[in-house]
């Protein structure tokens, strides 16, 4: 059975067509990558199976009661912990849980507790824990609340909220990038081990090669699927160009050969009908088809003067912001051919030591020797920001080089796939990866000796993260590197740092070692987190034991009541006489004996209403700390 039938639909906004009668299908459990050039149409795409806009034209057919889920625009905000926000994206057991609470009819609370189970509800604070530490999360984390966090990380919160869903159909928006490469990790085992159907954009090759089973491009307005993962795309791929390469060859030397006999033969009378018969034929030859549709994304960087080793030393330096330390006891060495990757979650100082590496930050203590002539080319993300929207290209890097050449200022841009007309574009009207080409651009003009690269592929599409895997493997220098992109470290780095516990340390191994590291480092977390859970009452345990605290306490507090109706009975007698003895007109009207009797009963009532509070004020302190334990 199908999760997903789109047919023949034509997608436009405003008037420009992205699909025109595309078709797809996706079956159950089967997890599809989309890809295509930007601006494509792959989120416009998303939308429309979300139900935000509607089709010009065509269908997309949906099984009913399919509970299918996407990252939400807006990220989470408020008080809520973590834990509570993923848990409350259930909304199915948010309510049923409450209902559980008040519901008293028996037939409706079976049913209700029926359904949580169906649901797995006990399990659910164990899976949106899990996820969240997947994602990045600390078990104290996990109970801080949402307003505590950053932007990027309550993006995470809205993925956590999402996966916690286990959809039948999961639909993803380049979901990696808020992730550091841990967590991008962790998301590629768990789309792979996602019992649903899935429809993902992403620009991460890794992700695309190991957690999905089938390939939709989308190009030329058109959807066509491929099994297997994006490697096997591209291997299908470029067989059929080869193949549609072979055929315009055989095409076009048809049609030569016809064209020839044509002209040749065409005002002989003898040849004039097989003449005729040719062109007819020359007219019916399919059109020929460009091999290549786009021309191919090139980065270059420029060579760098020779240095001798080593470029820079560390010896026991401490690095921080204000009083707070983040990196201490850096003893460490780079020299001209090192390409490093800096390996830890964010948040552990991967930043901190690429700024201190640049000279952007000023060590607390110890010392960095640097060689003299070192040219250091430092890319990080808010330097897109830093862009002025109202110039191009051409003019931002002319200011760089003012003693540039015309020439030589369109070479440096040219180097990363800035072209003429780019070149020459707004800022504020460029793409995302654009900006990111202006950005190295600018930071490679002085030939540097070593690039200090903090995300970089943030903005890159899968062609330009291709074209900069292989120039960082020309390049001549150093490299440090901080990615989300498992291929990108793999295919540059030869070493690994890891940035943990404030201390940056070789790692000895390469990828795979570093992924059973975290596998081991999450299974210790876990066993913690089982303990203290296992020590801890569930919630259900706890809404169990208040129900049984509130059944034994039913005795008392029904005793309590009585008393405090004897106590408001006695007060009353008490008043009564009270009253009386305080009439001047009782003591003339009654004798002696009378007045005596009356003193005695009020004395005797007002001993029953003493007995009655002290036994009151012992069952409220009963009652209060059998609530309180």
């Amino acid at each position: 059975m199908s999760t997903l039938v789109i047919t023949d639909l034509t997608l436009r906004i405003a008037g420009h067509p992205l699909l025109e009668n595309a078709s797809l299908t996706i079956e159950n459990s089967q997890k599809v990558g989309l890809v295509g050039r930007n601006g494509a149409g792959k989120s416009t795409l998303l939308a429309a199976i979300a139900g935000d806009i509607s089709p010009d034209s065509g269908t997309i057919l949906l099984p009913s009661r399919i509970r299918m889920a996407r990252v939400k625009q807006e990220t989470p905000t408020g008080n809520q912990s973590l834990l509570d926000t993923v848990l409350a994206a259930d909304q199915e057991r948010t309510e049923l849980l409450q209902q559980a609470d008040t519901i008293k009819d028996g037939f409706q609370l079976a049913e209700i507790h029926e359904r949580l189970i169906a649901i797995s509800a006990d399990s659910a604070p164990s899976r949106a824990a899990t996820i969240l530490s997947g994602l990045g999360f600390s078990a104290e984390d996990q109970q801080r609340p949402v307003s505590d966090f950053s932007g990027g990380w309550r993006m995470r919160v809205a993925l956590a909220s999402t996966l916690f869903l286990n959809p039948d159909l999961l639909l993803l928006d380049e979901p990696t990038n808020h992730l550091d490469l841990e967590a991008t990790l962790w998301l590629e085992s768990w789309l792979a081990n996602f019992s649903g159907s899935a429809l993902i954009v992403s620009h991460d090759r890794n992700l695309l090669d190991h957690s999905v089973n089938a390939i939709a491009y989308l190009n030329h307005q058109k959807l066509s699927l491929t099994p297997g993962g994006y490697e096997e795309f591209v291997r299908i791929r470029t067989e059929k160009k080869l193949q549609q390469s072979r055929e315009a060859e055989r095409i076009a030397a048809k049609r030569a050969h016809m064209q020839a006999f044509v002209d040749r033969f065409r005002a002989k009378a003898t040849k004039a009908r097989q003449a005729q018969a040719r062109l007819k034929a020359l007219e019916k030859l399919p059109p020929l088809q460009n091999v290549i549709e786009e021309a191919p994304v090139q980065f270059e960087f420029p060579k760098p003067t020779p240095l001798p080793p080593p470029l820079i030393t560390l010896d026991d330096v401490k690095a921080g912001y204000d009083q707070h330390v983040v990196l201490s006891h850096l003893s460490l060495r780079i020299d001209p051919e090192d390409r490093i990757a800096l390996l830890g979650s964010n948040g552990n100082g991967k930043s901190t030591f690429i700024k201190l590496i640049a000279g952007k930050l000023t060590p607390m203590s110890g010392k960095i020797q640097k060689n003299s002539k070192l040219s250091v080319g430092y890319f990080a993300q808010h330097q897109l920001e830093e862009l002025i929207p109202e110039q191009t290209p051409l003019q931002h890097i002319e200011a760089a080089l003012p003693k540039a050449s015309p020439t030589e200022l369109r070479s440096q841009l040219a180097r990363f796939g800035l072209g003429a007309n780019q070149a020459e574009t707004l800022v504020r009207s460029l793409s995302g990866g654009e900006k990111a080409r202006l950005v190295l651009s600018l930071i490679t003009r002085h030939n540097p000796h070593i690039l200090l690269l903090d995300e970089p592929t943030n903005h890159l599409d899968l062609d330009a993260r291709e074209a900069l895997i292989h120039a960082l493997s020309e390049f001549d220098g150093a490299v440090i590197l901080i990615s989300h992109d498992p291929r990108l470290v793999e295919l540059v780095a030869d070493r690994l740092w890891l940035v943990h516990d404030g201390r940056v340390t070789p790692f000895d191994g390469d990828m795979n070692d570093y992924r059973q590291w975290l596998d081991k480092r999450k299974q210790e977390i876990n066993q913690i987190a089982n303990k203290n859970q296992s020590a801890s009452p569930s919630q259900r345990d706890i809404r169990k034991e208040k129900a049984e605290k509130r059944k034994a306490l039913q005795p008392l507090r029904k005793k309590a009541k009585a008393l405090e109706q004897l106590i408001d009975k006695l007060t009353q007698q008490c008043n009564l006489l009270e009253t009386k003895l305080g009439d001047a007109d009782f003591y003339q009207s009654s004798n002696a004996e009378e007045v005596t009797n009356m003193h005695t009963k009020l004395a005797a009532l007002k001993k029953q209403q003493e007995t009655a509070e002290e036994d009151w004020l012992t069952l409220q302190s009963e009652i209060e700390e059998a609530e309180i334990n």
